[in-house]
């Protein structure tokens, strides 16, 4: 496919091939636009999310499908998906169907945290903060 059709084109050509069948996604509350997490999707997660509009991931620790909330109940229903100018990372708009994204237990309240970018780097002290 030339470079035009791929960066301006309507049509969806995710690249499963850079990175060795994976591809970045970025997941986003589509409320408000908080990231939640991110993963890794290849071409069958891929295919399973646009089918369940649930997403579902491929587990780099495990080497296997996930689909997310299978075993904590936290699913995440896909509202859009986006793909960038060169099509080899995505963003999923999801509304989240449970307590939170993460697999992480805030300990005050023992629940599982809304997003995994829970702590910040505080660039002065070099520690991680909890925010």
């Amino acid at each position: 496919m030339a470079k035009k059709e791929l960066e301006e084109g309507g049509n969806a050509q995710i690249n499963f091939e850079k990175r060795e069948g994976l591809v970045p996604a970025v997941v986003q509350d589509a409320a408000n636009g908080q990231v939640l997490m991110l993963a890794y999707v290849n071409k069958e997660a891929f295919e399973e999310t646009i089918r369940s509009s649930m997403a579902t991931f491929w587990s780099t620790s495990r080497n296997e499908l996930w689909k997310k909330g299978a075993t904590s109940g936290d699913f995440l229903k896909i509202i859009d998906i986006y793909t960038d100018c060169d099509q080899d990372a995505i963003i999923y708009r999801v509304e989240p169907q449970g307590r939170g994204a993460c697999h992480t237990k805030d300990p005050s309240s023992g629940e599982a945290r809304r997003s995994c970018f829970y702590r910040k780097l505080n660039i002065d002290t070099g520690e991680l903060e909890a925010v």
